[in-house]
């Protein structure tokens, strides 16, 4: 068996490889604070956030979507005992090509502002 060693893996025209069609990894994920001034911890292809009010965000791409119908998987927290808390990546506006919505939650349903929030996009990249 042979073994394979890169730093970087691209196609010939500079994307993220496929195998068998489907991405080896995801096309933007992003770390950042939600309170007081919204600032990025770390993250790939997400150029800003925009904060919309409390508990809504937006995820701003450095390379567009190929389409809108990727997805986001995240995560969401914060320092007290009530931390339980869900994102949605639909609010009050569709996904684009080149930003995704996101809505944060308490378990009760009203809009939170977390210390902690991470988010990776699956889908395609143009």
């Amino acid at each position: 068996m042979s073994t394979v060693k890169a730093n970087d893996l691209q196609t010939t025209a500079g994307g993220i490889p496929t195998v068998k069609g489907q991405q080896l990894i995801p096309t933007a994920w992003v770390n950042f604070n939600g309170t007081g001034t919204v600032a990025i911890r770390d993250s790939e292809n997400v150029s800003s956030i925009t904060d919309n009010g409390t508990g809504y965000y937006t995820a701003n791409f450095t390379t567009a979507m190929s389409d809108t119908n990727y997805i986001s998987v995240g995560t969401a927290g914060g320092t007290g005992t009530n931390t339980l808390m869900n994102l949605s990546q639909y609010y009050s506006s569709a996904p684009t090509t080149t930003s995704c919505p996101l809505n944060i939650v308490w378990q009760n349903g009203t809009n939170a502002d977390p210390v902690y929030v991470g988010v990776t996009i699956l889908g395609g990249q143009s």
